[in-house]
Formats: C-alpha cells, structure tokens, sequence
C-alpha cells in the first residue's frame, strides 16, 4: 500500500512540475478546452494559447546566463 502512496506522489509532484513548466500555454489551452466541453467558443483561448506558445518559443532561443536570467521570464 506505501508503494502506491509513493507512485501517486510522485506522479502529482511531475504533473505539478510540467505544469508549472509550460505555464501560460498549458493554462490557456485548459482554459479553451472547458470552454468548448461547456458549449461555449473558445477561439480567443486558442489564440492565446498560441500567443503563449509562441513567446515561450522565443523566450527559448534566448542565451541566458546569471546577467540577464530574469529579462523575459515575464511579458
């Protein structure tokens, strides 16, 4: 029974954690998908979702190093 216990943790811990990783996009494609399971158009969070997609591209092509590590963790 610890076993699972164990398994469940660390399976919430990486969910967490890739969550927090994609951050904006994850939420916005969340967002668009209970808005299109609840009957409504999700268009505009689709549009953000990819507007978040994008900028963490770029965000990625980025060199960072400790001078600079905090410039575009934020819009």
């Amino acid at each position: 029974m610890t076993e699972y216990v164990i398994i469940v943790a660390l399976v919430s811990v990486a969910a967490i954690g890739i969550y927090t990783l994609f951050g904006q996009t994850l939420r916005n494609q969340t967002a668009g998908l209970a808005l299109e399971m609840s009957g409504t158009d999700a268009t505009s969070a689709v549009a953000h979702a990819q507007s978040s997609a994008f900028t963490a591209y770029t965000n990625a092509n980025v060199r960072k190093g400790l001078d600079n590590y905090h410039a575009s963790n934020r819009p």
